[in-house]
């Protein structure tokens, strides 16, 4: 069961925005990801709970962040509910989307877990529910995803297999790059991997 620490920053000036201390593990069933963040300054931000099924839907996702809260699954596309502060306003969502996406990196690999790429020069087309921080503002999105390469690397618990995506917006065409091994990501815009108690998992 791989636990650690992200740190998010923001991918254009590189301000500080929170932490992410993780745990996830693959069951029988599918995978599931569970984190807290933090702001810089320590106090609690928000929290991820998603759980994928075998073939990557996601079947549950609950997210927190500045009192927001969001709850959702794949239901005729996908289907959340959003609910204010108060407590007193929800808003329910439907999309013929494929999935959930937003600042954690549970998304990432979630995406990658749905799409199972091969290394290839061709991209394939997703569509995604993206939640915005910081009152998690439902926006759907268009992306192309490419598995570039896959390489294993030699490490002291042995041979740690890197998958390179290639992501582009297909409404700006903006591109970048994410580096995943197994249910972690290793590199992004905006995340990096500052702790890892154990190796990543293994999907079979």
């Amino acid at each position: 069961m791989p636990r650690g620490r992200y740190s998010l920053h923001d991918p254009h000036d590189h301000t500080s925005l929170a932490e992410e201390h993780f745990h996830c593990a693959i069951g029988p069933s599918g995978w599931r990801y569970v984190s807290q963040l933090t702001t810089p300054s320590g106090d609690h931000h928000g929290s991820v709970d998603l759980t994928l099924d075998e073939i990557g839907r996601p079947i549950r996702l609950e997210l927190h962040a500045a009192a927001w809260q969001v709850r959702g699954a794949a239901l005729d596309g996908v289907t959340w509910v959003r609910t204010d502060p108060t407590g007193a306003d929800a808003t329910e969502g439907n999309v013929r989307a494929h999935a959930f996406t937003g600042t954690s990196p549970a998304f990432l690999v979630a995406t990658t877990r749905l799409l199972r790429l091969t290394p290839s020069s061709a991209g394939t087309r997703v569509r995604l529910v993206a939640f915005t921080d910081p009152v998690l503002a439902p926006r759907t999105v268009d992306q192309s995803w490419t598995l570039l390469k896959r390489e294993a690397h030699a490490t002291d618990n042995g041979p740690l297999t890197v998958d390179e995506y290639q992501v582009t917006a297909l409404d700006t065409g903006e591109q970048h790059s994410v580096h995943i091994a197994g249910d972690v990501v290793l590199a992004a815009p905006g995340i990096e991997l500052e702790d890892l108690e154990s190796p990543p998992s293994v999907f079979p």
